[in-house]
């Protein structure tokens, strides 16, 4: 479990493939304070430490994963946001992310406008039950609040501190994010799918 306040942005030294599997070298300052088996969210991805060195360190996505996300357009360079697991105790200064990415979007319009950022983003149009006006949502592993949401598009401010710290920075019209969407809000969007599919059924 994630929170999606980004720790630290990586930068990809090296992909290489295997079967059908990539692996990602990532070249990062966590690499000393981490250890084989550990759970690192990548743009949101929750992914496994396999192999780790003083300044870098290997993951391995499977290829259901590099499907519904955008690690599969990332180029050697690249940079990746960051966050390890919270513990227990921590504070949820963001809000609960599972690291299981629903889907891409795009990115529509970048709009700097007095020291912040405005993107606009779109997403399947499946998937507009789940996001709502002041609403929580991950992009890129990154907590953000959800403005003037469509059917199939809404948009999120970006401050200075965000933008240098993370991969917004790079972000351009027609790049593809990770998105996901709100747990909370796909367990009441489940137990209104069940509970009126039962009420059909007792009217059957």
């Amino acid at each position: 479990m994630f929170a999606g306040i980004i720790e630290a942005t990586g930068k990809i030294k090296k992909l290489s493939r295997e079967g059908s599997n990539l692996n990602l070298t990532i070249h990062s300052h966590l690499a000393p304070e981490l250890h084989i088996d550990q759970s690192i969210a990548h743009n949101g991805v929750c992914l496994t430490v396999v192999e780790l060195t003083e300044e870098d360190y290997t993951v391995t996505a499977v290829q259901e994963t590099l499907d519904k996300s955008n690690l599969n357009a990332l180029q050697e360079g690249s940079l990746v946001n960051l966050e390890r697991c919270i513990k227990p105790d921590s504070r949820i200064d963001g809000h609960y992310v599972q690291g299981h990415v629903d889907s891409v979007g795009k990115c529509l319009d970048v709009e700097e406008l007095d020291g912040s950022w405005y993107y606009t983003f779109s997403f399947p149009e499946k998937y507009a039950h789940l996001i709502v006006d002041k609403g929580s949502i991950a992009i890129n592993g990154v907590s953000l609040t959800v403005i003037d949401p469509t059917i199939n598009s809404f948009k999120v401010t970006i401050i200075p501190y965000t933008y240098e710290n993370t991969n917004f920075q790079e972000i351009e019209f027609g790049d593809e994010i990770n998105l996901e969407f709100d747990i909370l809000g796909k367990y009441v969007a489940r137990s209104m799918e069940v509970f009126n599919s039962a009420k059909v059924g007792a009217l059957a």
